[in-house]
């Protein structure tokens, strides 16, 4: 059964707990901490900040503004991973109502707000809407259009927004606290898909998951195409892992990008095979593998210059380099994880996306 929050009328405003894991993040967690301290909803609040082992200044950043702000609080996240610093956050916390809060986003002065509010009117356990990515550079600007296309990351809900209702999943999350401590709060073992999973197991209790697009987070995404390879491949990790451990909870659009690697690479060594079989006078066939490659180059192409006018000339450069990064790394780490090799692999990749 879905809990529910009685109308408000005259009591008290629900208190809200802000949960975030921090780990080397010195360039964006003040932002994210000040957009937590200028939200426009009066009831009461605090902010717990799980802090990893960090080596670039986040640690005596966060515990500066902990020490002039008495509703900052940091608690230690010795193991570093997300989930793990989510669940520390959320134990060390007192209100009935927990908002998910990552550092690479800047929350609008009105989402706790709007997130109380549906929480209450839709009796869910969970509520969030869309990330909303947003870049500064041009590289950033391709990898926000990339997450916010079909081509790029599927053009889920969470990432383009659609109707408000039920769903399977959505971005950070407002959620009950009697719901997160009914189904034992994250799982520490998945370090990246943890919200999926989580809310996977909220549905499953009977609960409901309700996304709304008047939530839009802005992120911000990788600032190099090195540090965004490294995310997608441990992102397609997990994700793999998740699709072989619950084969029945995932869509289509999963396999995409795995399906494409395959064909792509197997298309270029029948082509290149072909070529090496000419002079002895073989059948041609071969070379029409080349056509697999060639297909995935025009759509990248095509993307491309649809998203070339409104990012700019230089941000529609690095889309055609960051599209390829993401669909490969993603689909090659979905490919080793779903291959059982998650374990061996994303031993040390548990940082928060």
């Amino acid at each position: 059964m879905t809990s529910q929050v009685p109308p408000r009328g005259d009591t008290p405003l629900l208190g809200v707990s802000y949960v975030m894991p921090v780990l080397n993040d010195v360039t964006h967690v003040r932002d994210a901490v000040l957009s937590l301290l200028h939200q426009d909803y009066t009831g009461p609040f605090e902010v717990t900040l799980a802090l990893g082992p960090s080596i670039d200044g986040t640690t005596e950043l966060v515990e500066e503004m902990a020490s002039v702000d008495p509703r900052i609080r940091v608690v230690e996240n010795e193991v570093g991973s997300t989930p793990a610093g989510l669940n520390i956050a959320i134990r060390a916390s007192q209100y009935p109502v927990v908002i998910r809060v990552d550092a690479h986003s800047v929350l609008p002065a009105d989402y706790a707000r709007i997130a109380v509010e549906t929480l209450e009117r839709t009796g869910a356990d969970n509520v969030g809407g869309v990330m909303d990515a947003q870049g500064g550079t041009p590289f950033q600007k391709a990898v926000a259009r990339a997450y916010g296309t079909k081509v790029g990351l599927g053009g889920t809900p969470l990432h383009v927004g659609g109707p408000e209702g039920k769903a399977e999943t959505v971005y950070l999350g407002c959620f009950r606290m009697d719901s997160l401590v009914r189904v034992g709060l994250f799982d520490e073992g998945i370090k990246r898909g943890q919200d999926w999973e989580l809310n996977r197991r909220i549905r499953d209790v009977g609960g409901t998951v309700w996304f709304t697009p008047r939530l839009r987070v802005v992120y911000r995404p990788r600032p190099s195409l090195a540090r965004l390879a490294r995310q997608m491949v441990s992102t397609g990790l997990w994700r793999g892992e998740l699709a072989r451990r619950y084969p029945a909870a995932n869509g289509i659009r999963y396999f995409a990008p795995p399906v494409m690697v395959v064909g792509v690479v197997l298309g270029l060594v029948l082509g290149l095979a072909g070529l090496a079989a000419l002079p002895t006078g073989a059948a041609p066939w071969l070379l029409l593998g080349f056509l697999a490659p060639a297909a995935y180059l025009l759509i990248v192409v095509v993307a491309t210059v649809a998203v070339t006018r409104p990012d700019g000339f230089h941000a529609g450069l690095w889309f055609l380099v960051v599209l390829p990064c993401i669909h490969f790394c993603w689909g090659i780490g979905f490919l080793l994880g779903y291959l059982k090799l998650t374990t061996n692999i994303t031993a040390h990749t548990g940082r928060h996306p």
